[in-house]
């Protein structure tokens, strides 16, 4: 019955729980072997009872290793220095090796003080009460007990390095993201606000009225352009896309191409698209069409420009060709860069060039559904 089924562990809970079951084992596994059996035969009741204190201390420090890292590696290594001064363990730093592998991993540099610390510590402690009393037993206690700690060590801080090159791509990936979308957003629009201008300005012998219609335009799309930059803004902060919605991309094309039209820039469109394309190529597409649109009106101003974008069931296709002079052999800036981008991110390719019968050229290919790109 719904009302007494027990509600399923969340993903959290149940690393958890993981983790503290490997930690469980791993005390038992030391406790047991290294720690109970000498603490238990020791002859004098008070180290037995200060053997099986630290003992408990121990376990539960293992139990908790990833709370408080450092100071409970620091009290494990003294507890187990204590105990082996005291000759009621035989554990060689593998209690201390266990607890300092996570410090290692957040915090490389703390730990490699602290393993240099506890090393010193311990060869003092080692070399002061000659346990065992073998001088050969003696030089092994001392090879393992910084070995085991030094592994740990070792292990931790590769671990951590990784996790945090993760991170900062992670970061770097992000800043490119937000770059793009505030190059495509701004760049568009300043594009096309600058280029109404001018057909405001060029008009020949306008009066008032028409000035002030045409300013009046340029308000209009002002204010929409803030509102995109707002919107943006607000999709960035709570990480989510402002993709158009699923069946919406023909709709949003078809005003991206009435609104460059406005600008004054002769465009045909053929919009075809399949309605299973998803959120993701879908964001990508707009991204496309806007940023060719956009360099039209910059770099072919007055020059008529094609539209085509079509899909066949498994992909989609991308057109977009001005009747400029052309891009003459500069190179790529910012916008088709971030085309590019945009494209591999959901497995697509994006390539440009100088159309043979005169003009620029943007053809782009992406699948329907988002594709995890894995290249480099």
């Amino acid at each position: 019955m719904p009302g007494s089924a027990l509600a399923a562990p969340s993903p959290h809970e149940s690393s958890a729980l993981v983790r503290w079951s490997v930690n469980a084992v791993a005390a038992v596994v030391v406790l047991g072997v290294f720690w109970l059996p000498p603490a238990m035969g020791a002859d004098d009741p008070w180290h037995r009872a200060v053997g099986l204190a630290l003992a408990a201390f121990v376990g539960v420090a293992m139990l908790v290793r990833e709370r408080l890292p450092t100071l409970v590696v620091a009290g494990v290594g003294l507890a187990t220095l204590g105990a082996m001064a005291l000759g009621v363990t035989e554990d060689f730093m593998l209690a201390v090796a266990w607890c300092l592998y996570p410090l290692a991993v957040r915090r490389a540099a703390s730990a490699r003080r602290l393993v240099i610390g506890l090393v010193a510590v311990l060869l003092v402690v080692v070399a002061v009460s000659g346990v065992p009393d073998d001088s050969r037993q003696v030089a092994q206690w001392m090879v393992l007990s910084v070995a085991a700690p030094g592994v740990a060590w070792l292990l931790g801080t590769a671990v951590g390095r990784r996790i945090e090159a993760a991170a900062e791509a992670a970061r770097v990936a992000a800043r490119l993201e937000v770059a793009r979308e505030v190059h495509d957003v701004v760049g568009h629009a300043l594009g096309l606000l600058g280029a109404e201008a001018g057909v405001a300005r060029s008009l020949p012998d306008a009066d008032e009225d028409e000035l002030r219609e045409a300013l009046a335009d340029i308000e209009v799309r002002a204010r929409g352009t803030l509102e995109e930059v707002q919107g943006l803004v607000g999709a960035l902060r709570t990480s989510s896309s402002d993709a158009p919605d699923q069946g919406g991309l023909a709709s949003r094309l078809q005003e991206l191409v009435a609104r460059t039209r406005g600008a004054g820039v002769h465009v045909e469109a053929l919009i075809e698209v399949d309605e299973r394309v998803d959120e993701a190529t879908s964001l990508v597409v707009f991204r496309i069409v806007q940023e060719a649109l956009a360099n039209t009106v910059r770099h072919a101003p007055g020059a008529p420009c094609t539209v085509v974008v079509g899909s066949d069931g498994s992909h989609v296709s991308v057109r977009v060709r001005d009747r400029g002079p052309g891009a003459g052999g500069t190179e790529p800036g910012f916008g088709l860069t971030g085309m590019r981008e945009r494209a591999a991110l959901v497995g697509g390719t994006v390539d440009w060039a100088d159309h043979p019968a005169g003009g620029f050229e943007v053809l782009a290919r992406l699948p329907t559904t988002h594709q995890v790109s894995t290249s480099g």
